[in-house]
């Protein structure tokens, strides 16, 4: 995958609908995400991939040991893309605390309407179900686990702070 793909794939993410809840500090937590997106060569056909990400409990890591952060479960385009965090690991503070993140029971559906129509009616579903861990990411569908991805980090920025706080309040740091 080239360096533009997945800028592209960075620049396309957007999440609809972030879960209630964040990362919890001193247990694992799970993320049931719906990531809606385009077939680039077919006019109103849309796909939804879904499946559960699985954070554990963050750990506090050095630079070094983050820079040797592997993925499982995930292919080579996010691979990359972890690679590209990896050249920055000085300036991505934040992930130094180490997040490990799998993904699993991965499911994809194609269905034939406009992706507009698709995200309101996914967001009916995740709403009424009332799940403070559901997610719906609208994102590229070449490159969906870049976008994936994208949304871990999100909920990393969004949770840092509130576990290094725990991690404070514990004596840990």
């Amino acid at each position: 995958m080239k360096q533009d793909d997945i800028e592209y794939a960075i620049e396309n993410t957007q999440v609809i609908l972030a879960p209630e809840r964040q990362i919890a500090t001193f247990g694992n937590t799970s993320f049931e995400f719906h990531l809606i997106s385009e077939l680039m060569d077919r006019v109103d056909q849309v796909r939804i991939r879904t499946g559960r990400i699985e954070a554990e409990r963050p750990k506090i890591l050095s630079p070094e040991y983050f820079c040797r952060m592997m993925l499982e479960g995930f292919g080579e385009k996010a691979q990359k893309y972890v690679d590209r965090l990896r050249e920055h690991a000085q300036q991505i503070a934040v992930l130094r605390y180490g997040f490990q993140f799998r993904k699993s029971g991965v499911m994809e559906e194609t269905v034939s309407a406009s992706l507009q129509s698709v995200i309101d009616r996914t967001r009916r579903v995740v709403e009424s179900a009332s799940d403070p861990n559901g997610a719906i990411i609208q994102g590229v569908d070449e490159a969906w686990e870049v976008c994936l991805l994208k949304f871990t980090i999100e909920m990393i920025e969004r949770s840092a702070g509130e576990n290094i706080g725990d991690f404070k309040r514990r004596g840990l740091i």
